[in-house]
């Protein structure tokens, strides 16, 4: 093998390493949401009980990302990645074997936890091997994987549904998970964050924990409790008194689990916020249309998974390239359209009704596509341009964190609409009319907030990156 990895070529290599890692961590975002139903059937479960399986991986991820940021940096990105595969692939298994739908869930909150070790390694790695002049093409093709693996999840899972069995959506993650921990010492060489003086901040770990657990929780179940509820209510004002204890204590740490100075940047901020809106637009998509297509117009699951193919295609064809234009243009008009298709698609589906056929549902699936495509690559890039190389571990981790907070509360927003309706599709109509709404107010925040980061074209390289 090393033969085929040559000092020209191994960064490549890495990327592909990481990449095949972040495939997995992805695809499990969106691959259960096709799958859904027969879950719904085989154990039990209520709708809420339904959105927790995706909004808990979610969730966790959100709430542990900055953590696996900072001990990527500190302890070692590779050594982080692969404790993190080693977490997720047995937290796959035991998805696979779930008894019950409390036991899914958790056995997901676990898968989270290992992909928030896992992800922001994978985009620090891909900063620390790639020069400023490659890195927009690099991120290009890791966002290009992160968005396909999102888009393909829903035609994967209703295929190892519809004809094997849905548990599979589950185990076939755990002999790439194992493939992936023999390969990963020979392709990636380990770096680190050398530069200053790092330890853990439990007490804001907690906090953000509580803080997004709490807000989740509120929205998902206001619906069973009722809004005015003392349950909800408490939950709110926990969810506040949490993030507003956050902050507090991220100010004046000493090695603070976020760095609230990256924010007086503004293109990182705008990046951030952009990320937010996307989240909020990909998950809320993939989860409500999905049961759209299966319980109001009868699709089956590999149908169902099928029809995201237009999808997936656009964004295989588009989010490479447009890492290669951010390179010369900069991400602020590029993100800013991509998030005005983006709200286009979710203002379309609110169009549809009982008895669409698929030529109906194509227009919406190719704004997505083409807004995913257009936006996720360059908000990458302009939040990683915005921050230091020896930074990249908790730069990373915020605007993955981003994501995941945004695909979290997206499907517990439009959850809490869908269930107060008369009717399911009334409540996807509002819920859509919604998320339309926010996604152009993320369109918003990036024209005005983004803007493009020069680079010396022969920059020296970092002392804080070194092998180990």
């Amino acid at each position: 093998m090393k033969r085929f990895v040559t000092p020209e070529n191994k960064k490549w290599w890495t990327l592909a390493a990481v990449s095949v890692g972040l495939f997995m961590i992805m695809l499990d975002n969106t691959v259960v949401n096709v799958a859904l139903p027969s879950i719904r059937r085989s154990l039990g479960m209520s709708l809420e009980g339904l959105e927790w399986i995706v909004a808990g991986y979610a969730l966790t991820f959100a709430a542990f990302m900055l953590i696996g940021g900072k001990l990527a940096d500190f302890f070692g990105r590779r050594l982080i990645f692969m404790v993190g595969l080693t977490v997720f692939t047995g937290a796959s298994l035991a998805c696979g074997l779930a008894p019950n739908g409390g036991f899914l869930i958790g056995a997901r909150v676990v898968q989270g936890l290992g992909g928030a070790m896992m992800n922001p390694a994978t985009l620090s790695i891909i900063t620390a091997t790639f020069p400023p002049r490659e890195r927009g093409r690099a991120i290009g093709i890791w966002a290009g994987v992160s968005a396909m693996a999102l888009a393909i999840g829903p035609l994967v899972g209703g295929l190892l549904t519809e004809h094997v069995n849905w548990n599979w959506i589950f185990f076939v993650n755990v002999p790439f998970g194992i493939a992936g921990l023999f390969s990963i010492p020979i392709f990636i060489d380990e770096s680190r964050d050398e530069s200053a003086e790092q330890r853990l901040d439990l007490p804001g770990l907690v906090a953000s924990a509580v803080g997004l657990f709490s807000l989740t929780y509120a929205f998902i179940e206001a619906n069973n409790y009722g809004w005015s509820s003392t349950r909800i209510l408490g939950a709110f004002a926990v969810a506040a008194v949490a993030l507003v204890v956050f902050v507090l204590l991220e100010r004046h740490q000493r090695a603070p689990m976020l760095d609230l100075s990256l924010f007086k940047n503004r293109t990182f901020s705008g990046a951030n916020g952009s990320m937010l809106f996307v989240g909020l637009a990909m998950f809320g998509t993939f989860f409500y249309v999905s049961l759209y297509m299966q319980n109001v117009l009868g699709y089956s699951p590999v149908q169902a998974g099928a029809s995201f193919l237009p999808t997936t295609v656009l964004i295989i064809l588009i989010a490479p390239r447009a890492g290669a234009l951010t390179d010369k243009v900069g991400s602020r008009w590029l993100v800013g359209g991509g998030m005005t298709l983006l709200a286009g698609m979710l203002f379309y589906y609110t169009q549809l009704g009982a008895h669409e056929s698929f030529w109906a549902l194509l227009p919406g699936l190719l704004l997505g596509g083409g807004g995913m495509g257009l936006t996720m690559t360059p908000t990458t890039a302009a939040a990683m341009s915005a921050v230091a190389v020896d930074k990249a571990g908790v730069g990373s981790a915020v605007l993955n964190s981003a994501r995941q907070v945004g695909g979290s509360l997206g499907i517990a927003i439009m959850g809490s609409i869908v269930v107060g309706s008369s009717s399911y599709l009334v409540g996807f109509h509002d819920a859509l009319r919604v998320g339309s709404l926010l996604c152009l107010v993320g369109a918003g925040v990036a024209v005005t907030a983004i803007r493009k980061i020069e680079h010396a074209h022969a920059p020296q390289p970092t002392p804080a990156i070194e092998a180990a």
